[in-house]
Protein backbone atom coordinates (compact mmCIF):
# COMPACT_ATOMS: atom_id res chain seq x y z
CA UNK A 1 0.00 0.00 0.00
CA UNK A 2 2.59 2.49 0.96
CA UNK A 3 4.56 1.80 -2.46
CA UNK A 4 1.10 2.78 -4.51
CA UNK A 5 0.48 6.15 -2.80
CA UNK A 6 4.01 6.81 -2.71
CA UNK A 7 4.06 10.22 -4.75
CA UNK A 8 0.16 9.36 -6.00
CA UNK A 9 -1.46 12.57 -4.10
CA UNK A 10 0.68 15.23 -5.74
CA UNK A 11 -2.18 17.74 -6.16
CA UNK A 12 0.08 20.25 -3.40
CA UNK A 13 -1.40 23.76 -5.32
CA UNK A 14 -5.20 22.42 -5.09
CA UNK A 15 -4.50 21.14 -0.96
CA UNK A 16 -3.23 25.04 -0.77
CA UNK A 17 -6.14 26.91 -2.34
CA UNK A 18 -8.53 24.45 -0.19
CA UNK A 19 -6.78 25.98 2.86
CA UNK A 20 -6.56 29.34 1.82
CA UNK A 21 -10.00 29.41 1.35
CA UNK A 22 -10.71 27.59 4.79
CA UNK A 23 -8.93 29.53 6.70
CA UNK A 24 -10.17 32.80 5.09
CA UNK A 25 -13.99 31.65 6.52
CA UNK A 26 -13.60 32.29 10.50
CA UNK A 27 -15.47 29.76 12.22
CA UNK A 28 -15.22 30.44 16.13
CA UNK A 29 -17.47 27.19 18.45
CA UNK A 30 -20.12 30.09 19.31
CA UNK A 31 -20.94 31.63 15.83
CA UNK A 32 -23.01 29.18 14.09
CA UNK A 33 -23.79 30.98 11.07
CA UNK A 34 -20.24 31.19 10.27
CA UNK A 35 -18.78 28.11 10.98
CA UNK A 36 -21.59 26.02 8.59
CA UNK A 37 -19.87 27.92 5.85
CA UNK A 38 -16.60 26.12 6.82
CA UNK A 39 -17.82 22.44 7.37
CA UNK A 40 -20.62 22.91 4.31
CA UNK A 41 -17.01 23.78 1.84
CA UNK A 42 -15.41 20.98 3.23
CA UNK A 43 -18.43 18.51 2.72
CA UNK A 44 -18.70 19.85 -0.90
CA UNK A 45 -14.95 19.17 -1.15
CA UNK A 46 -15.26 15.96 0.05
CA UNK A 47 -18.40 15.31 -2.11
CA UNK A 48 -16.16 16.87 -5.39
CA UNK A 49 -12.69 14.53 -4.80
CA UNK A 50 -14.85 11.42 -3.88
CA UNK A 51 -18.31 11.22 -4.63
CA UNK A 52 -19.34 10.14 -1.26
CA UNK A 53 -22.23 10.36 0.83
CA UNK A 54 -22.44 13.87 3.14
CA UNK A 55 -25.02 14.07 5.94
CA UNK A 56 -25.72 16.93 8.56
CA UNK A 57 -26.63 16.62 12.03
CA UNK A 58 -28.37 19.68 12.32
CA UNK A 59 -27.35 21.99 15.46
CA UNK A 60 -29.14 24.84 17.15
CA UNK A 61 -26.33 26.33 19.28
CA UNK A 62 -23.19 24.96 17.29
CA UNK A 63 -22.30 24.52 13.17
CA UNK A 64 -24.00 21.31 11.81
CA UNK A 65 -21.55 18.43 11.75
CA UNK A 66 -21.01 16.49 9.12
CA UNK A 67 -20.82 12.74 8.73
CA UNK A 68 -18.76 12.42 5.40
CA UNK A 69 -18.74 8.80 3.73
CA UNK A 70 -17.37 6.39 1.42
CA UNK A 71 -17.11 2.72 0.49
CA UNK A 72 -19.58 0.15 2.25
CA UNK A 73 -18.99 -3.43 4.21
CA UNK A 74 -19.28 -4.78 7.56
CA UNK A 75 -16.01 -3.22 9.06
CA UNK A 76 -15.69 0.46 9.18
CA UNK A 77 -12.71 3.15 9.54
CA UNK A 78 -13.48 6.30 11.64
CA UNK A 79 -11.62 9.89 11.08
CA UNK A 80 -12.03 12.83 12.98
CA UNK A 81 -11.39 16.52 12.02
CA UNK A 82 -13.16 19.70 13.61
CA UNK A 83 -14.05 22.93 11.77
CA UNK A 84 -14.32 25.18 14.14
CA UNK A 85 -11.37 27.29 15.80
CA UNK A 86 -11.16 29.66 18.91
CA UNK A 87 -10.44 32.79 17.17
CA UNK A 88 -13.47 35.41 16.96
CA UNK A 89 -15.56 36.78 13.66
CA UNK A 90 -13.11 39.27 12.12
CA UNK A 91 -9.59 37.33 12.70
CA UNK A 92 -9.63 36.11 8.77
CA UNK A 93 -9.71 39.64 7.95
CA UNK A 94 -7.47 41.25 9.94
CA UNK A 95 -5.09 38.47 9.14
CA UNK A 96 -6.01 36.30 6.16
CA UNK A 97 -4.17 33.43 5.04
CA UNK A 98 -0.95 34.15 3.63
CA UNK A 99 2.46 31.97 3.01
CA UNK A 100 6.26 32.86 3.51
CA UNK A 101 9.20 30.85 3.32
CA UNK A 102 7.94 28.07 2.90
CA UNK A 103 4.82 28.13 5.56
CA UNK A 104 1.16 28.83 5.36
CA UNK A 105 -0.21 31.10 8.43
CA UNK A 106 -3.18 32.16 9.04
CA UNK A 107 -5.82 31.77 12.03
CA UNK A 108 -6.66 28.08 12.29
CA UNK A 109 -4.54 27.16 10.14
CA UNK A 110 -2.75 24.60 12.09
CA UNK A 111 -5.40 23.59 14.32
CA UNK A 112 -6.96 22.59 12.51
CA UNK A 113 -7.69 23.16 8.95
CA UNK A 114 -4.69 21.78 7.34
CA UNK A 115 -5.88 18.65 8.91
CA UNK A 116 -8.97 18.72 7.65
CA UNK A 117 -7.64 19.45 4.08
CA UNK A 118 -5.09 16.59 4.11
CA UNK A 119 -8.06 14.08 4.94
CA UNK A 120 -10.40 14.77 2.15
CA UNK A 121 -7.03 14.57 0.05
CA UNK A 122 -6.18 11.71 1.47
CA UNK A 123 -9.46 9.38 1.20
CA UNK A 124 -9.39 11.08 -2.24
CA UNK A 125 -6.85 9.44 -3.63
CA UNK A 126 -7.70 5.85 -1.91
CA UNK A 127 -11.11 6.49 -4.02
CA UNK A 128 -9.07 7.46 -6.92
CA UNK A 129 -6.89 4.00 -6.58
CA UNK A 130 -10.25 2.33 -6.46
CA UNK A 131 -8.66 0.62 -3.20
CA UNK A 132 -11.72 1.32 -0.64
CA UNK A 133 -12.61 -2.00 0.74
CA UNK A 134 -14.19 -0.92 4.07
CA UNK A 135 -16.73 2.09 4.75
CA UNK A 136 -14.71 4.96 5.75
CA UNK A 137 -16.41 7.80 7.74
CA UNK A 138 -14.92 11.11 7.92
CA UNK A 139 -16.54 13.40 10.66
CA UNK A 140 -16.39 16.67 10.85
CA UNK A 141 -17.65 18.78 14.06
CA UNK A 142 -17.91 21.98 14.87
CA UNK A 143 -17.79 22.46 18.59
CA UNK A 144 -14.33 20.90 19.61
CA UNK A 145 -12.48 23.57 20.99
CA UNK A 146 -15.15 24.03 23.69
CA UNK A 147 -15.57 20.04 25.02
CA UNK A 148 -17.65 18.94 22.05
CA UNK A 149 -20.62 19.07 24.16
CA UNK A 150 -23.16 18.08 21.24
CA UNK A 151 -20.65 15.93 19.31
CA UNK A 152 -19.48 13.50 21.72
CA UNK A 153 -22.31 11.29 22.03
CA UNK A 154 -22.22 11.28 17.78
CA UNK A 155 -18.41 10.45 17.76
CA UNK A 156 -18.88 7.36 20.46
CA UNK A 157 -21.21 6.29 18.50
CA UNK A 158 -19.48 5.72 15.15
CA UNK A 159 -16.38 4.73 17.18
CA UNK A 160 -18.19 2.12 18.34
CA UNK A 161 -18.67 0.61 14.59
CA UNK A 162 -15.03 1.42 14.19
CA UNK A 163 -11.93 -0.84 13.54
CA UNK A 164 -9.53 1.97 14.28
CA UNK A 165 -9.88 5.83 14.27
CA UNK A 166 -7.46 8.30 13.19
CA UNK A 167 -7.67 11.99 14.15
CA UNK A 168 -6.29 15.00 12.27
CA UNK A 169 -4.94 17.13 15.49
CA UNK A 170 -1.78 18.45 14.82
CA UNK A 171 1.01 16.81 14.74
CA UNK A 172 3.70 17.70 17.72
CA UNK A 173 6.65 19.70 17.16
CA UNK A 174 8.92 20.56 14.11
CA UNK A 175 9.52 16.37 13.52
CA UNK A 176 6.04 15.86 13.35
CA UNK A 177 5.32 13.50 16.38
CA UNK A 178 2.11 11.50 16.76
CA UNK A 179 -0.05 11.47 19.45
CA UNK A 180 -0.23 8.46 21.51
CA UNK A 181 -1.35 9.83 24.77
CA UNK A 182 -3.32 12.68 26.02
CA UNK A 183 -4.17 13.58 29.52
CA UNK A 184 -7.60 13.69 30.37
CA UNK A 185 -9.57 16.93 31.72
CA UNK A 186 -11.96 17.97 34.44
CA UNK A 187 -13.59 20.81 35.30
CA UNK A 188 -15.39 22.12 38.65
CA UNK A 189 -16.49 25.22 40.23
CA UNK A 190 -16.26 26.03 43.63
CA UNK A 191 -18.85 27.84 45.80
CA UNK A 192 -17.52 28.93 49.14
CA UNK A 193 -20.46 30.06 51.39
CA UNK A 194 -18.69 32.45 54.46
CA UNK A 195 -20.37 34.49 56.86
CA UNK A 196 -20.50 38.13 56.17
CA UNK A 197 -19.96 40.90 58.93
CA UNK A 198 -18.76 44.78 58.90
CA UNK A 199 -15.06 44.46 58.52
CA UNK A 200 -14.34 47.23 61.54
CA UNK A 201 -17.35 46.43 63.83
CA UNK A 202 -17.86 43.06 63.76
CA UNK A 203 -14.91 41.50 61.80
CA UNK A 204 -14.84 38.51 64.45
CA UNK A 205 -17.75 37.37 63.91
CA UNK A 206 -17.37 36.87 60.01
CA UNK A 207 -16.21 34.19 58.57
CA UNK A 208 -14.08 35.16 55.25
CA UNK A 209 -15.36 32.66 52.34
CA UNK A 210 -12.54 34.02 50.05
CA UNK A 211 -9.49 33.86 53.13
CA UNK A 212 -11.62 29.84 53.17
CA UNK A 213 -10.83 30.16 49.09
CA UNK A 214 -6.89 30.81 49.58
CA UNK A 215 -6.49 28.02 51.82
CA UNK A 216 -8.21 25.92 49.57
CA UNK A 217 -6.33 27.03 46.30
CA UNK A 218 -2.89 25.90 47.87
CA UNK A 219 -4.42 22.76 48.54
CA UNK A 220 -5.75 22.34 45.50
CA UNK A 221 -2.47 23.17 43.59
CA UNK A 222 -0.61 21.45 45.82
CA UNK A 223 -1.93 18.29 44.18
CA UNK A 224 -0.26 18.77 41.00
CA UNK A 225 2.33 15.96 40.96
CA UNK A 226 4.62 16.16 37.65
CA UNK A 227 5.54 12.20 38.05
CA UNK A 228 2.40 11.40 37.54
CA UNK A 229 1.63 13.47 34.80
CA UNK A 230 -1.35 14.97 36.99
CA UNK A 231 -1.68 18.88 36.87
CA UNK A 232 -4.33 21.23 39.07
CA UNK A 233 -4.91 24.51 38.61
CA UNK A 234 -7.38 27.07 39.95
CA UNK A 235 -7.41 29.24 37.05
CA UNK A 236 -10.86 31.50 37.88
CA UNK A 237 -11.73 33.19 40.99
CA UNK A 238 -14.20 35.97 42.21
CA UNK A 239 -15.63 37.01 45.29
CA UNK A 240 -17.13 39.34 47.60
CA UNK A 241 -19.01 42.87 47.40
CA UNK A 242 -16.48 45.34 48.83
CA UNK A 243 -13.31 46.05 51.46
CA UNK A 244 -15.64 46.51 54.45
CA UNK A 245 -16.66 43.78 54.03
CA UNK A 246 -16.15 39.98 55.26
CA UNK A 247 -16.79 38.00 52.06
CA UNK A 248 -19.85 35.83 52.37
CA UNK A 249 -18.97 34.16 49.14
CA UNK A 250 -16.34 33.15 46.91
CA UNK A 251 -16.25 31.31 43.62
CA UNK A 252 -13.33 29.36 41.76
CA UNK A 253 -12.60 27.28 38.14
CA UNK A 254 -10.58 24.43 38.67
CA UNK A 255 -8.82 22.64 35.76
CA UNK A 256 -7.45 19.26 36.65
CA UNK A 257 -5.18 17.00 34.01
CA UNK A 258 -4.06 13.29 34.44
CA UNK A 259 -3.18 10.81 32.37
CA UNK A 260 -5.33 7.51 33.30
CA UNK A 261 -8.60 6.66 34.72
CA UNK A 262 -7.66 5.84 37.98
CA UNK A 263 -5.81 9.50 38.61
CA UNK A 264 -9.06 11.12 37.56
CA UNK A 265 -11.17 9.24 39.56
CA UNK A 266 -8.22 10.07 42.43
CA UNK A 267 -8.12 13.60 42.14
CA UNK A 268 -11.93 14.36 41.29
CA UNK A 269 -12.68 12.40 44.71
CA UNK A 270 -10.43 14.42 46.79
CA UNK A 271 -11.99 17.71 44.76
CA UNK A 272 -15.64 16.78 45.55
CA UNK A 273 -14.61 16.06 49.03
CA UNK A 274 -12.82 19.39 50.08
CA UNK A 275 -13.27 20.14 54.04
CA UNK A 276 -13.13 23.37 54.77
CA UNK A 277 -10.16 25.36 56.94
CA UNK A 278 -12.19 27.80 59.00
CA UNK A 279 -14.99 27.00 60.80
CA UNK A 280 -17.96 28.17 59.60
CA UNK A 281 -17.86 28.21 56.10
CA UNK A 282 -18.91 25.30 53.67
CA UNK A 283 -17.74 24.27 50.32
CA UNK A 284 -19.79 23.62 47.30
CA UNK A 285 -18.06 21.45 44.22
CA UNK A 286 -20.04 20.86 41.25
CA UNK A 287 -18.33 19.49 38.16
CA UNK A 288 -17.22 16.44 36.57
CA UNK A 289 -14.87 14.71 33.96
CA UNK A 290 -14.96 16.52 30.32
CA UNK A 291 -12.70 14.31 28.81
CA UNK A 292 -11.00 10.66 29.59
CA UNK A 293 -6.98 10.50 29.06
CA UNK A 294 -6.14 8.67 26.08
CA UNK A 295 -3.53 5.97 26.95
CA UNK A 296 -0.68 4.22 25.33
CA UNK A 297 -2.31 1.48 24.63
CA UNK A 298 -5.38 2.11 22.51
CA UNK A 299 -2.45 3.60 20.11
CA UNK A 300 0.48 0.81 20.02
CA UNK A 301 -0.58 -0.89 17.04
CA UNK A 302 -1.34 1.70 14.79
CA UNK A 303 1.17 3.38 15.72
CA UNK A 304 3.52 0.67 14.58
CA UNK A 305 1.61 0.15 11.76
CA UNK A 306 1.86 4.54 10.79
CA UNK A 307 6.26 3.65 11.56
CA UNK A 308 6.56 1.20 9.00
CA UNK A 309 4.72 3.29 6.40
CA UNK A 310 6.78 6.03 7.35
CA UNK A 311 9.84 4.02 6.64
CA UNK A 312 8.84 3.13 3.12
CA UNK A 313 7.65 6.81 2.27
CA UNK A 314 11.32 7.74 3.30
CA UNK A 315 10.79 9.31 6.48
CA UNK A 316 11.28 8.37 9.85
CA UNK A 317 8.28 8.63 12.81
CA UNK A 318 7.82 9.06 16.11
CA UNK A 319 5.43 8.93 18.93
CA UNK A 320 4.84 10.89 22.36
CA UNK A 321 2.72 11.95 24.80
CA UNK A 322 0.53 15.33 25.40
CA UNK A 323 -1.07 17.09 28.12
CA UNK A 324 -3.93 18.96 25.82
CA UNK A 325 -7.25 16.87 24.86
CA UNK A 326 -8.80 16.04 21.81
CA UNK A 327 -11.85 13.93 20.43
CA UNK A 328 -9.63 11.10 20.21
CA UNK A 329 -10.12 10.71 23.82
CA UNK A 330 -13.63 9.36 23.53
CA UNK A 331 -12.75 6.94 21.03
CA UNK A 332 -9.61 5.62 23.12
CA UNK A 333 -11.75 5.56 26.19
CA UNK A 334 -13.80 2.87 24.63
CA UNK A 335 -11.06 0.63 23.75
CA UNK A 336 -11.09 1.00 19.82
CA UNK A 337 -7.22 1.94 19.01
CA UNK A 338 -7.13 5.60 18.24
CA UNK A 339 -4.28 7.60 16.67
CA UNK A 340 -3.83 10.98 16.74
CA UNK A 341 -1.85 13.89 15.56
CA UNK A 342 -1.96 12.98 12.06
CA UNK A 343 -2.70 16.87 10.76
CA UNK A 344 -0.58 19.36 9.91
CA UNK A 345 3.01 19.72 10.81
CA UNK A 346 3.94 23.24 12.11
CA UNK A 347 3.62 25.35 15.98
CA UNK A 348 1.85 27.76 17.32
CA UNK A 349 -1.83 26.52 17.80
CA UNK A 350 -3.97 28.80 19.36
CA UNK A 351 -1.48 31.88 18.97
CA UNK A 352 -0.78 34.98 16.29
CA UNK A 353 2.06 33.19 15.12
CA UNK A 354 0.46 29.71 14.10
CA UNK A 355 1.52 28.23 10.97
CA UNK A 356 2.07 25.12 8.76
CA UNK A 357 5.41 23.62 7.24
CA UNK A 358 4.21 23.30 3.56
CA UNK A 359 6.49 20.49 3.04
CA UNK A 360 4.93 18.22 5.05
CA UNK A 361 1.77 18.68 3.83
CA UNK A 362 1.99 16.17 0.99
CA UNK A 363 3.87 13.79 3.34
CA UNK A 364 0.95 13.47 5.58
CA UNK A 365 -1.93 13.62 3.67
CA UNK A 366 -0.04 10.27 2.10
CA UNK A 367 0.74 8.95 5.51
CA UNK A 368 -2.84 8.96 6.30
CA UNK A 369 -3.86 7.26 2.58
CA UNK A 370 -2.09 4.10 3.24
CA UNK A 371 -2.59 3.92 6.95
CA UNK A 372 -6.52 4.00 6.08
CA UNK A 373 -5.57 1.85 3.26
CA UNK A 374 -3.79 -0.69 5.26
CA UNK A 375 -5.96 -0.58 8.40
CA UNK A 376 -8.37 -1.61 5.92
CA UNK A 377 -6.80 -4.89 5.03
CA UNK A 378 -5.40 -5.45 8.59
CA UNK A 379 -7.75 -4.73 11.21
Amino acid sequence: MSEIFNGENNHLDLMLKDLEALVNLDSPSNNKGLTDKAVHYAAERFRELTGGAVEFIAQRDFGDHAKMQVGSGPGQILVLGHADTVWPEGEAQKRPFYIAGGRAFGPGVFDMKCGLVQGLYAIGSLVKRDVVRKKIVFLVNTDEEVGSPTSREWIEKEARQSDAVFVLEPALGPEGKLKTTRKGVARYKLEIQGIPAHSGIDHSKGRSAIEELAHQVIYLHGLTDYTLGSTVNVGVISGGTGPNVVSGKAYAEVDLRFQSLREAERLTGLVRHLKPHLEGTTIQASGAIKRPPMEAETSKILLARAQDIAQKLGFSLAGAGTGGASDGCFTAALGIPTLDGLGAVGEGAHSLQEFVSISHILQRSNLLACLIGESMVST
